[in-house]
């Protein structure tokens, strides 16, 4: 094989319209996780509000929850069409530059960073994950009640390394999965 001829290759498919656009992976993994919290959340929410604000029902406080959940998704998958939309070229998206629409498909190293990523981010956040959504549950009612004594500042840096582990792997799988299309649309 010609040498020259393969860079070339790759340097035109590295030029094409990077579609899909990054962040649908990364969303959809955050809004689960979104739903998640709010799904173990809800009995606290129910229990904590109307302590504080007696004139509110439990089942308000479940409509205000179901709202939010329903808002979050509304937003995220708007803003996701128009990153799509953004990186057809057809609108413009604040994270989508023409510079970025050109980038094509990641390069071997990149796609190996971000397969580690994913791996350790997922590893630890799979053996937080319990421990770092009952502390968030946990927080509830300290945050309301403005009861400091329930802090647990131990529990409270698992739970920080959970959703940052969270964030590193949902981030690194998106970056690989779509590079992956790209590169799959590329040839």
């Amino acid at each position: 094989m010609n040498t020259y001829a393969d860079s070339e290759s790759r340097r035109d498919a590295r030029d094409r319209p990077a579609i899909p656009a990054y962040g649908p992976i990364d969303a959809l993994l955050g809004f689960v996780m979104f739903y998640v919290l709010v799904d173990r959340a809800t009995p606290t929410f129910v229990d904590v509000i109307p302590t504080v604000l007696p004139s509110v029902s439990p089942s308000l406080v479940r409509l205000g929850l179901a709202l939010a959940l329903w808002f979050v998704f509304v937003v995220t998958s708007i803003d996701q069409i128009r990153r799509q939309l953004a990186a057809l070229g057809v609108i413009t998206h604040d994270a989508i530059t023409p510079s970025s629409r050109r980038r094509g498909t990641p390069t071997e190293t990149e796609a190996l960073l971000y397969l580690v990523l994913a791996l350790v981010g997922g590893t630890v956040a799979a053996w937080t994950f319990d421990r770092g959504i009952e502390t968030a549950v946990s927080l509830i009612p300290v945050v309301v009640t403005i009861d400091v004594t329930a802090f647990v500042p131990e529990d409270f840096a698992v739970m920080v390394v959970f959703f940052l582990s969270f964030g590193v792997a949902s981030y690194a799988l998106d970056r690989l999965l779509i590079g992956g299309l790209r590169a799959t649309f590329a040839e």
